[in-house]
Parts: structure tokens; C-alpha cells; sequence
């Protein structure tokens, strides 16, 4: 069904400077608030004795993994108010009100007292700062995959939207890259004192800078041409109401690939450490150079996709993941060579990238204007909270069993399950919503 465009004014497209300027401050945006986000994840091995009793190491983290997981939580609310205000207002708007979210969450991690201080306070803290940061991206990734996918042109829309998740690797790598300068800048023991609220501090001072950016974005084509008067309002009941396969396929081909990619980034940092039996250190450089690489395969695997279309590149993500993810894992359990580790994780990441790469841009391609940022951003925090929310957590409690080979077993499945869709979905580059413009 195309877009409704009666009674509509139509405006201009852009041309070639705007649209990169924009998508360039769109991308900005996008990789201060995802620096923020897994900057938690990557220091949760140095402040995770801040937060909660000494005690067994992996207990610490799973706590940790716990408080992480509960920021999943806020996503589906922030996906529905910021979806809903980013629909109604503007995408630029949304953003604006996302980044500002984030910049407060990091702050009150940055000065948040620890349990030696203030007990049962401390933690506390933590998990406001984490429903904070959890609305703030949330509501980000309907409105940053909405503007990316309007704001290019048709045949570059996979290369565009690609950014979405290459700006989401850039903001965990830079996390990690910080992590790698204090590591080498401060001593073990400054780590654990002090040294952890500083990422939280730069976090919060370059969401400033974001404003700054704003001026130069210009507001999509597709937002100012939507027929806002005569489609129903955007809102969770419309969307569930009047799309609801579409909501669903949504949420299905989000749930095998957000849990891959938390289990291929954020999850194996301490994978590396807990179980392969590596170094704090050099599992950070792992981490950071084969993240490094999948960040560098988006836009190659967007550009793919504009030439041989969406639905071929998500069936190859879903069966390299199905064939391949238990024995990558199960010889990185094994291996104590860095080289060798660092080669499987990317092996891995290479089908990944499959879904990351197209996963925006085929999302904004289901849904009309009047309610494409909701109809993006709701369905996939849903399944992020269920999938990818609770990645770690799940893994770090098959490993207390003593089972950590079952968290393996898990991610093929969901990979397997998505598989079935994407063998049956339309290939959106052939059938999307989004106006030529």
C-alpha cells in the first residue's frame, strides 16, 4: 500500500550537500548517545565492586548484567513516547530530546555514590541513571533509523541507513578506546577507585556538543510531506491496530539479530576474560579491533544490498548464524591465542553484519511517514528488551550452572527462528513505503 498524499504540500529534495551535512549530524548524534550506552557495559568489570557486596567475580558481573538488562526495560516506553513525539514533530526533534536523556543518565553515573558510601543507595542510582540512558535509546533508534533512511535517496538507502549501526560500533568502539588509554594511563587499582566514572563524564560533555551539530540538519522531505491530517495520529494503538504484521515482522527479524550482535560485542569482552581466560587488557584489544572491523563492513553490506536487494543479505546473516555460532564460540571458549580468537570473532561478526547493516533501513522501508518512527522504533525495543537486554545476562547464568555451552544453543535457535522469516518476507528495496524523492 503506498503513503496517502492528498491535500499535502509537497517540498523540495534536498540537494547532495544538505543530504550528507544532514546525515552527518545525524550520524553524530547516534554515536555519542551509543558511546554512552556501552560505555556501562565496557567498565562493568572495574565498578561493578563499586555498586554491589564484594564478592565472587562473576556474581559481581551478573549483578551488573542484571542493572544493564533493566535499562532494557525503559526502551519499549521511550520507543513509544519518542517514536509517537518524533512522528508528530519531527525526527530532528527527537533526536534533540534523546541525546539530552542520555546526557543526564551519564552524569548521575559519573557522580553516583558507591556501596561503601551510601549502601543500598548506590545501586539505586544506577539502575535511575540506566532507566534514563534506556529511554534515551529507546526513543533514538526509531527516529536515527527513520531520518538516515529518508534523508538518502532511493538507491542509496542501504548505504546510508548502514551508518546507523556503523555510528552504534563507532560509539562502543570509542567506549573501548577509552577504556584501552585508561587502562594505560591509570593503574589497576585507580581503575577500580576513580577511574570508571570518567567515560561517564566525557559522555555527558560531548551530548553538549550535539546541540551544536543541530543547526545543520535539515528535517526529512518525507516527514514535511506525510499526510498528517488525514492519517490517523501516530500512537501504539494505531500502529498495533493497522500494522500488525508489519509490527510483528518488525519485532521477529529484530530478535535473532540484536541477540547476535550483543553476543558478538558487549558479551564477549567478558567472555574472553571469564572463560577463554584472557586478560582484562588484551580482551578489551580484541574486542576493540574485531569491533573495529564490523564497523567497516556496514556501509560495504549497505551499498550490497541497494545493488542485489534486502531480503538475500538477511537470509545470509541467518544461515552463517545458524551453521556457524555454536562451534565459534565453543573454540573461542578454547583458544588462548589472541590472533586466533580475534579471527573467529570476526568470522562471526562477517554474517552479523548481515543484519546490522540493513536492519534500518528495511524497518523504515515497512511503514508509511505518519507513523514510521514509531512503527521502526516500538516493535524493535521490544524485542531488544526480551533478546538483546538480556543477552549477557543469560549467558552469565548458563555459565553459574555450569552450562555455558546451553547460552550457544540459544542464540543459533533465535537465529534459526528469524531464518523462517526471512525466507518468507518481501524484499523491501522492491517494496518500500518511503516516497521517491
Amino acid at each position: 500500500m503506498s503513503e496517502s498524499v492528498t491535500n499535502t504540500e509537497f517540498h523540495g529534495a534536498p540537494d547532495k550537500k544538505t543530504r550528507i551535512k544532514s546525515i552527518i549530524g545525524g550520524s553524530a548524534r547516534n554515536l555519542v548517545e551509543w558511546y554512552d550506552w556501552f560505555a556501562y557495559s565496557m567498565f562493568t568489570l572495574y565498578f561493578a565492586r563499586s555498586f554491589f557486596p564484594a564478592g565472587n567475580q562473576t556474581v559481581e558481573l551478573l549483578q551488573a548484567a542484571a542493572v544493564f538488562a533493566v535499562g532494557f526495560l525503559m526502551r519499549p516506553i521511550g520507543a513509544w513516547m519518542m517514536g509517537i513525539f518524533a512522528d508528530r514533530k519531527g525526527r530532528k526533534a527527537g533526536l534533540t530530546l534523546s541525546v539530552t536523556l542520555m546526557c543526564i543518565g551519564s552524569l548521575f553515573i559519573a557522580c553516583a555514590p558507591t556501596y561503601e558510601q551510601m549502601g543500598i543507595v548506590a545501586p539505586i542510582v544506577l539502575i535511575v541513571a540506566r532507566l534514563l540512558q534506556g529511554l534515551s535509546v529507546g526513543g533514538e533508534y526509531g527516529a536515527s533509523a527513520t531520518y538516515l533512511s529518508e534523508m538518502a535517496g532511493k538507491n542509496r538507502r542501504g548505504l546510508f541507513s548502514s551508518f546507523q549501526y556503523m555510528t552504534i560500533l563507532a560509539g562502543q568502539l570509542l567506549a573501548l578506546f577509552t577504556l584501552i588509554v585508561l587502562q594505560n594511563v591509570l593503574t589497576e587499582e585507580q581503575l577500580y577507585d576513580w577511574g570508571w566514572r570518567v567515560p561517564f563524564f566525557i559522555g555527558s560533555g560531548l551530548a553538549l556538543l550535539i546541540f551544536l551539530i543541530r543547526r545543520g540538519m535539515a528535517e526529512t522531505e518525507s516527514f514535511k510531506n506525510a499526510d498528517r491530517e488525514n492519517a490517523p495520529k501516530s500512537s501504539a494503538l494505531s500502529l498495533f491496530k493497522n500494522h500488525p504484521k508489519t509490527a510483528l515482522a518488525v519485532i521477529f527479524l529484530t530478535a535473532g539479530g540484536t541477540l547476535s550482535f550483543y553476543a558478538y560485542t558487549t558479551y564477549m569482552q567478558k567472555f574472553l576474560v571469564n572463560t577463554s581466560g584472557f586478560t582484562k587488557e588484551t580482551a578489551t584489544i580484541i574486542s576493540a579491533a574485531s569491533i573495529f572491523v564490523l564497523m567497516l563492513l556496514q556501509p560495504i553490506v549497505g551499498h550490497i544490498s541497494d545493488k542485489i536487494g534486502r531480503k538475500p543479505v538477511m537470509i545470509f546473516f541467518g544461515v552463517g548464524g545458524v551453521l556457524f555460532t555454536y562451534a565459534i564460540f565453543t573454540l573461542i571458549s578454547q583458544t588462548t591465542n589472541p590472533f586466533v580468537a580475534f579471527g573467529l570473532i570476526v568470522f562471526g561478526m562477517m554474517f552479523v553484519s548481515g543484519y546490522t547493516a540493513t536492519g534500518a533501513v528495511i524497518k523504515s522501508e515497512m511503514f508509511p511517514a505518519h507513523i514510521r518512527a514509531l512503527g521502526v522504533a516500538l516493535p524493535y525495543a521490544i524485542a531488544n528488551t526480551i533478546f538483546g537486554g538480556t543477552s549477557e545476562l543469560m549467558a552469565l547464568q548458563f555459565k553459574s550452572m555450569g552450562h555455558e555451552n546451553y547460552y550457544f544453543i540459544y542464540v543459533t535457535v533465535m537465529v534459526g527462528i528469524c531464518l523462517i522469516y526471512f525466507l518468507r518476507m518481501k524484499d523491501q528495496k522492491k517494496y518500500s513505503q518511503i516516497l521517491e524523492d
